[in-house]
């Protein structure tokens, strides 16, 4: 480097020109004032400015609040990584992962996480939404017409506007609550635990075993066959465990 150029030496120290021109951004935006001439100038905050600070400092502060240590994990892994917290934990994570990025940013990696093949990953990703509040509401309004992501949108606006979550499922239609949990049959066969899965049954909207399998058969759900057959294998019910596997048949078959 050339000892007489800027910062060298011989040369003029730069930090002064660098300052001068960030506060005069800052003051063109408001968020600041300067007062008095020339080399005694004096900075002062704005109430935007104030709010600015305070804002950034709550975002240092929530990002320093994961005990996990998914922080710089993708949204996938982030919420893989949260799999198995309780809630309150689960959302500290959540708060953590969002407030060390760019809102639009994680809104996107969130809603690309949940477009993928884990129903799990899908049913996190939509709590993690609820941690970013308003201002994921424009995101999640703009998937609610495909296929995979509108019970969950829907569900997630009911809540956002305010229904109770145990009234919320009434936005979706009979079709969509079974697709839903033909969903989180997936995810629970995956992820959980045999007993669960039969427990799960009785979430149903149909209240017959039959009656959820004639829909479950027409819902197209692309994990339907094997929902169906963990549900067979973990029924202690002999003629309803055959019923399942008859209708995982018929789904793979394209029969009726």
């Amino acid at each position: 480097p050339d000892p007489d150029g800027p910062g060298g030496p011989g040369g003029a120290d730069p930090l002064p020109e660098l300052l001068g021109w960030a506060l005069e951004g800052l003051a063109s935006v408001g968020a600041l004032v300067m007062r008095g001439p020339g080399p005694g100038t004096e900075a002062q905050l704005t109430p935007l400015g104030n709010w600015a600070v305070w804002v950034k400092l709550e975002q240092i502060c929530v990002a320093a609040q994961s005990p996990a240590g998914n922080i710089e994990l993708s949204a996938e892994a982030m919420l893989r990584g949260c799999a198995d917290l309780t809630p309150g934990p689960a959302r500290a994570e959540y708060r953590a992962w969002l407030a060390a990025r760019p809102t639009r940013g994680a809104l996107d990696e969130l809603l690309d996480a949940a477009r993928g093949d884990d129903a799990l990953v899908r049913g996190l990703a939509f709590e993690a939404l609820r941690a970013v509040g308003a201002a994921a509401e424009p995101a999640v309004r703009a998937v609610a017409d495909e296929p995979g992501l509108r019970p969950y949108a829907l569900l997630w606006l009911a809540e956002h506007e305010g229904r109770d979550p145990e009234q919320a499922a009434e936005v979706l239609t009979r079709e969509e609550a079974t697709w839903l949990w033909v969903d989180t049959a997936a995810a629970v066969a995956d992820h959980g635990e045999s007993r669960l899965l039969v427990r799960h049954l009785d979430s149903a909207v149909q209240g017959t075993v039959p009656g959820l399998l004639e829909e479950v058969r027409a819902v197209g759900h692309p994990r339907t066959v094997q929902v169906l057959v963990a549900l067979a294998a973990a029924h202690p019910d002999p003629a309803l465990a055959k019923a399942m596997r008859r209708a995982a048949f018929q789904v793979h078959t394209g029969g009726v």
